[in-house]
């Protein structure tokens, strides 16, 4: 689970902004691929593609992956999961819950099916990397 993160525009707003990959999809540029390339050893991102309801890339030595959305309920939560030749059972909520008419409050819960060994080995860097993420999506330019 994410640190929670206070975001300056109103909840429905960043729901509909979140809840269409393609929104996203734009901050997958080649620094960013770059910078997530070496956050996981021996893997290269390429052919990054993304439409309304997800999107897809591929990992170097590994195959496709992506990830879906596959349950909403607007203007609070969107659920996604992994696609693809991710290895384990994945499950993102993004969840969004107003402040003020102008102000809203968002946290990120990650489920990943991993066994108990994988995620004593894992787990501090999957925290990193979900408070990292819910950083980025904080920062998006809302509109």
């Amino acid at each position: 689970m994410s640190d929670v993160k206070t975001i300056a525009q109103n909840q429905e707003i960043v729901f509909n902004y979140l809840n269409n990959f393609e929104n996203l999809g734009q901050f997958f540029n080649e620094y960013t691929i770059a910078q997530i390339s070496q956050q996981v050893p021996n893997a290269q991102i390429t052919d990054f593609s993304s439409d309304k309801e997800g999107c897809s890339f591929t990992i170097s030595g590994f195959g496709e992956a992506g990830f879906r959305i596959i349950d909403r309920e607007a203007p609070k939560m969107i659920k996604i999961t992994g696609t693809g030749k991710i290895p384990f059972e994945v499950y993102l909520w993004i969840q969004i819950l107003p402040v003020t008419p102008y102000q809203c409050k968002m946290r990120l819960t990650l489920h990943a099916g991993l066994n108990m060994m994988m995620k004593m080995v894992a787990g501090k860097k999957m925290k990193d990397g979900i408070n990292k993420l819910a950083d980025a999506l904080a920062k998006l330019p809302y509109r």
